[in-house]
């Protein structure tokens, strides 16, 4: 499995307008956070911060969520505040939508 935490990549989505185009860092995975019927406190839910982890819950699906950090361009460094676009719209797991390139 290809490394998942800590790669950079570029956010292609429209739900986070404020990303979209941008360079950001994974710094989780929410496993199966997009599922519409989830329940964060059950045990279809996980936040997976370790590659390990994300192999043994099966790897990045289109039902997960990846919690992310922007490049901020002029203090050079990446935020500290998260967002967590679908991994479908991170140019890294393109795949999951079916988009190649």
């Amino acid at each position: 499995m290809k490394k998942v935490i800590g790669n950079v990549t570029t956010y292609h989505g429209e739900e986070h307008g404020y990303l979209t185009g941008r360079i950001v860092r994974i710094v989780a995975v929410l496993h199966n956070a997009a599922r519409p019927d989830i329940d964060v406190d059950g045990p279809d839910y996980a936040h997976l911060s370790d590659d390990e982890d994300i192999a043994r819950a099966g790897g990045v699906t289109a039902d997960d969520r990846i919690e992310v950090q922007p490049w901020l361009e002029k203090e050079g460094r990446f935020s500290f505040v998260t967002s967590d676009p679908l991994a479908g719209h991170l140019a890294c797991f393109n795949d999951l939508l079916g988009v190649t390139g």
